[in-house]
């Protein structure tokens, strides 16, 4: 072949693979855009761009705003200026920014009293849930308890759903893997690429099966004993409830509490290959409808007249029932909150508790002021500093409770909404 046959067949060579390339990148740039924040996450890269549109990268089932009702009220207090965390003061503001808040929403009473956004938040601005989403498992678990479709949280995992025999879940009670004490093993290491919580996040990046992740536990601890933070186990408690409901978890939820929530936007599930939704931490909402549930555990149960979820279970959801869900009480802890129903308690009597998720997301309610916080976040430090409270999540429960202090005394004879 001679030189100019031979650099025609190069330049000919190359530009089919160019073009392949483009393709190939074209066909799969959901895959490609879903990998590169999957493996940025807890790297220090920025996120706020990402957190708001998870569910345009992703695949997701949706529950609409039905009947939606706004919030009542409108901004009416300023945010303390400082507030007391160790032996210091943090700045409010520059804490905000530290920790790249998006929406930072305060409710008394039902009423909004200071609402504002920022980055790419908004009012009707959807934010990835991280392991907020747990607590409203943890609800719709207590629903199909007292609908009946699970008859205790005594019962064992496997009664509903046998294919996890042999696995971790094997003879557990319901109750201990809502209270996070299942005895799994597990790593929740956000910073090891190859720690469990990693590999079971990077199926939404790859593709895989939830339900097959969970047969491949094995366990650590007797169950019961010991409160071992497990995502897992709150994905666990979602196949629970499609086998108990016979129904998706979107399906159920929407039914059984989401219109009873009566929120002002649509949410969105992200789901696996086979439409599993990932419940430990892939629900899409916006601040407004996250406040809503606090509401619901506020007012013990009650959303809009309706008694949605027992007063009993918000009760057991909110109070540490064992001494290993006290606060202080985990000897493999390295912070002071105690457990109870997949909400993390900062008082052990029910008195103050929050939903948390990584890069700190919050739904934070003070029952002696009535207060119920919200933040939304993507703090691009998560996972990425060393040290007590590299999360930030102590110094961000400081801020709480200093608003939740500023405000007007609380009318202790004020109805529930």
């Amino acid at each position: 072949m001679g030189d100019a046959r031979m650099k025609k067949f190069f330049l000919g060579l190359l530009a089919a693979i160019v073009v392949t390339v483009i393709i190939a990148l074209t066909f799969f740039a959901d895959e490609i855009q879903r990998l590169r924040l999957a493996t940025s996450l807890f790297t220090g890269a920025e996120q706020y761009e990402n957190f708001h549109r998870v569910a345009d990268l992703f695949p997701v089932s949706a529950m609409p705003a039905d009947n939606p009702l706004p919030l009542a009220g409108n901004t009416r207090v300023d945010l303390p200026g400082t507030f007391a965390f160790k032996d210091g003061r943090s700045d409010t503001q520059r804490f905000l920014q530290q920790t790249d808040t998006a929406a930072l929403l305060v409710l008394q009473d039902g009423q909004i009293v200071y609402e504002r956004y920022w980055l790419t938040g908004g009012r009707e601005t959807p934010w990835l849930s991280m392991s907020v989403a747990k607590s409203f498992v943890a609800t719709l678990v207590g629903i199909a308890v007292q609908e009946g479709l699970i008859r205790s949280v005594d019962e064992l995992m496997t009664d509903y759903v046998p294919w996890l025999a042999d696995s971790a879940y094997d003879g557990v009670r319901i109750r201990d893997v809502l209270q996070m004490s299942s005895g799994a093993a597990w790593n929740e290491d956000y910073g090891d690429f190859n720690s469990d919580i990693n590999r079971l996040g990077r199926i939404f990046a790859v593709g895989g099966s939830l339900d097959k992740f969970l047969t491949q536990m094995q366990r650590e601890f007797e169950p019961g004993t010991v409160n071992r933070y497990n995502s897992a186990d709150t994905q666990a408690l979602g196949t629970l409830l499609v086998a108990a409901t016979g129904e998706s978890v979107s399906d159920f939820m929407q039914s059984r509490l989401w219109r009873h929530l009566r929120p002002e936007s649509q949410a969105t599930w992200l789901i696996d290959d086979e439409g599993m939704e990932m419940v430990f931490a892939g629900l899409n909402a916006t601040a407004r409808d996250y406040a809503k549930l606090g509401e619901l555990y506020r007012n013990y149960g009650v959303a809009h007249g309706r008694q949605v979820l027992a007063r009993s279970w918000v009760l057991d959801a909110t109070t540490a029932t064992e001494p290993h869900l006290l606060t202080s009480a985990d000897p493999l802890g390295d912070n002071d909150f105690g457990y109870g129903y997949q909400w993390w308690l900062l008082q052990d009597d029910g008195s103050e508790f929050s939903g948390i998720g990584v890069y700190n997301q919050f739904i934070y309610i003070n029952r002696d002021t009535n207060a119920v916080i919200v933040k939304l976040s993507a703090n691009s430090e998560y996972g990425v500093r060393e040290g007590p409270d590299s999360g930030r999540e102590a110094e961000s429960f400081a801020l709480f409770r200093a608003i939740a202090e500023s405000l007007p005394v609380a009318d202790p004879t004020a109805a529930p909404d």
